[in-house]
């Protein structure tokens, strides 16, 4: 009995993806990569100390609920590639911090769950991990940047991909890469938190659907009441359609669900033509 009870353990942890947690781990997932050393030198840095290294960038991290970030480099001659990767509290919150440093300027790259890099840089998250990387060598670089982050991201998620909630959203009108998740302060409010969203472009007008996650029913009529207490609504607080008369968003077609609250945001406050049939059918499917 005991023997089938570890066998069972044993296949319950192979088919868990792989989380790198400590430092030596990362740092042994290393490909090696012809022409280049891997350094012995490691560096960590936890929520306390981030601001050594990146001083300025470290609270938006840490609002993404960063929780350790190792730095690590391969060497050839007085060339370097650095690779900093960020252990996050979850792979949303991972996701999120890569959507935040998202760039115009970027090419995407087909690299654990969505990537982006150049000649000199590579950035990329996989299971709850967000990694960059780059360069200072004078040549193209890519495809070593590009072998070391999916040799990573292997280990880290071999199915890294965005989540699950965010594949629930409508197909039809999506802006490509404009997926994310944001911890706080979406829309400028603290109380909207764990927020996906996805920016569309449809029938000539541009707009955002989200959904937040309150965890429970109760956490969402909680942040509602927070909502009503800013609009200055009496609104009765049910599960079913509402409208939030934001005086800084406009008018917010939302629909309560459970523990979660979706919903429809144009920039200009103007009103989504066919908004709530867009919440009714991203409601269907969670």
């Amino acid at each position: 009995m005991k023997q089938s009870n570890y066998l069972l353990l044993f296949f319950l942890l192979s088919l868990c993806p792989l989380k790198a947690q400590t430092s030596d781990e990362l740092k042994s997932w290393l490909p090696a990569v012809d022409g280049w050393e891997i350094s012995g030198e490691v560096e960590v840095f936890n929520p306390d100390n981030l601001f050594d290294r990146i001083n300025g960038a470290a609270p938006l991290f840490i609002e993404n609920n960063f929780r350790e970030m190792t730095s690590m480099e391969y060497k050839k001659g007085s060339e370097y590639i650095t690779i900093q990767a960020y252990r996050h509290a979850t792979p949303e919150d991972a996701f999120g911090m890569y959507t935040a440093e998202r760039s115009s300027d970027l090419a995407y790259l087909p690299v654990g769950g969505e990537a982006q890099g150049d000649k000199t840089n590579l950035y990329f998250f996989a299971g709850n991990m967000y990694l960059k990387m780059w360069s200072n060598a004078s040549g193209d670089v890519s495809e070593e940047l590009q072998a070391i982050g999916k040799a990573l991201a292997g280990r880290l998620d071999a199915d890294a991909g965005y989540p699950s909630v965010i594949r629930l959203f409508p197909a039809e009108g999506q802006v490509p890469y404009s997926a994310a998740y944001i911890t706080s302060n979406f829309i400028g409010h603290e109380f909207l938190r764990a927020v996906y969203t996805v920016k569309y472009e449809k029938e000539g007008q541009a707009f955002q659907l989200f959904v937040l996650d309150g965890g429970s029913s109760a956490g969402v009529k909680n942040i509602l009441a927070q909502y009503m207490t800013f609009t200055k609504q009496t609104d009765e607080l049910k599960e079913g359609a509402l409208l939030v008369k934001d005086r800084y968003n406009g008018d917010i077609p939302v629909l309560w669900k459970g523990s979660y609250l979706i919903g429809v945001y144009n920039e200009n406050g103007d009103t989504v033509a066919g908004g709530d049939d867009l919440l009714k059918e991203l409601a269907g499917k969670l």
